[in-house]
């Protein structure tokens, strides 16, 4: 095991959060830190995102809960943007966040003229691939380098070992077809700024070859019905080296994903999270559990890969199929309250049914299997069914927590 690892230090769990609801079940399922934005200058710029006033609320939600809060203002300025950003960072100075992530010099010498004390976090956009490179961010003032995502696990160790700063990876999620994002294909094909938080993701797109001579005839480069999808690469999944990147030394271990839903953001943040307790609990003993495994993969993803983290290459091809779970969880609801016995108020998301057989995911444990046995609507009324929008009361034969999600199984 690496020296530089300090055991008294946990390596921490960081969680996206695209609008208030995604922090709250971040935090619910067990997240020690939340990265977020405020409605410009970061990356995910369609993901919802915070008001001065929300993101003040998120600050001091989290705070309360013990989780620290980062806000990505991580964009590329532009000249116009200056004075913008100079006050948007005057709020947050007021704020008051953990720390600040930052991918532009600009932004960074005017974070530090304006509050000189607030941790900078590095952003993957800046890449940072070489110990040396991180040795100069360091003495800019930065706390914490989010690496390139393309370096492997032993270039990072190095990187943890002679960069002497904090070093944060992506352990999960999806993963850009350009060097850490720096992709132009979003500013050419709908000029639609990728790095300033627009990027309509054309490395998912469907693409065809047409001949000169002949348009309108669409020749796939793969023997494939629905297309070639050349760009679209599987997602990141960790999940079975968690040892191996504690052992590297890696200060925190991050998830992408601020613009997906709070199914996804459920799953993965509670199944890294057991990962990385039960291994800190008896690294001997430490083993990958089959559950960890069944739930990520209910989950909508490209398939799973490593990525770059071993150098194996055919971890980085597209992928060109789409990866559907062998068995579907369909997101029908959240608890957002409980009564007496085992009832349940529900947030309907998709249309539920009484009798439906589903599976409720809690903090601990895998997901308890559970049937709709009673709905009951607002006015109090028993009813067969119950419609998106809705809150509703729920009989379940067990009794769950706030901000359990609910799935229907089968579909």
């Amino acid at each position: 095991m690496s020296d530089k690892i300090n055991k008294n230090r946990k390596i921490e769990l960081l969680a996206p959060a695209g609008n208030y609801e995604k922090l709250e079940i971040a935090i619910h399922y067990g997240a020690d830190a939340i990265y977020l934005a405020g409605k410009d200058f970061s990356l995910r710029n369609f993901s919802g995102n915070f008001t001065i006033e929300e993101l003040n609320n998120a600050v001091r939600f989290a705070g309360k809960a013990g989780v620290k809060v980062y806000v990505a203002c991580n964009i590329f300025s532009r000249n116009h943007e200056q004075e913008a950003i100079k006050d948007y960072l005057m709020s947050l100075s007021e704020i008051g966040p953990d720390a600040v992530i930052i991918a532009d010099p600009a932004i960074l010498l005017e974070t530090k003229n304006i509050m000189p004390d607030m941790p900078v976090h590095l952003s993957t956009q800046a890449n940072t691939t070489s110990y040396k490179a991180a040795l100069f961010w360091k003495n800019m003032g930065v706390k914490r380098i989010n690496t390139a995502r393309e370096l492997s696990l032993k270039e990072i160790k190095e990187i943890v070992s002679l960069g002497e700063v904090d070093v944060e990876s992506f352990v999960h999620g999806a993963m850009c077809i350009s060097y850490s994002g720096r992709c132009l294909l979003s500013n050419f094909m709908e000029n639609r700024d990728s790095n300033h938080g627009m990027c309509c993701h054309p490395c998912r797109f469907g693409y065809a070859v047409v001949e000169q001579t002949r348009p309108g005839e669409y020749m796939p480069i793969e023997e494939d019905s629905r297309g070639t999808y050349i760009f679209n690469s599987k997602d990141l999944c960790m999940i079975e080296h968690i040892p191996e990147l504690i052992d590297a030394g890696i200060s925190s271990l991050k998830i992408e994903g601020r613009m997906k839903g709070i199914n996804y953001l459920a799953s993965t943040v509670k199944v890294y999270r057991e990962a990385i307790d039960s291994w800190y609990e008896s690294p001997s003993e430490y083993s990958v559990k089959e559950e960890w495994i069944d739930e990520l993969g209910r989950i909508s993803n490209r398939g799973y890969c490593t990525g770059f983290y071993f150098g194996r290459m055919n971890e980085t091809i597209p992928n060109y199929f789409d990866i559907k779970p062998a068995t579907q969880r369909t997101f029908i609801g959240k608890v957002i309250g409980s009564e007496k016995e085992n009832i349940a108020i529900t947030q309907v998301r998709n249309k539920l049914f009484i009798n439906d057989k589903v599976d409720i995911l809690g903090v601990k444990g895998p997901a308890k299997r559970d049937a709709i046995r009673k709905i009951t609507d607002a006015q109090g009324q028993q009813v067969d069914f119950a419609q998106p929008g809705s809150i509703v009361n729920i009989l379940f034969d067990n009794k769950y927590e706030k901000n359990d999600l609910i799935r229907k199984i089968g579909l």
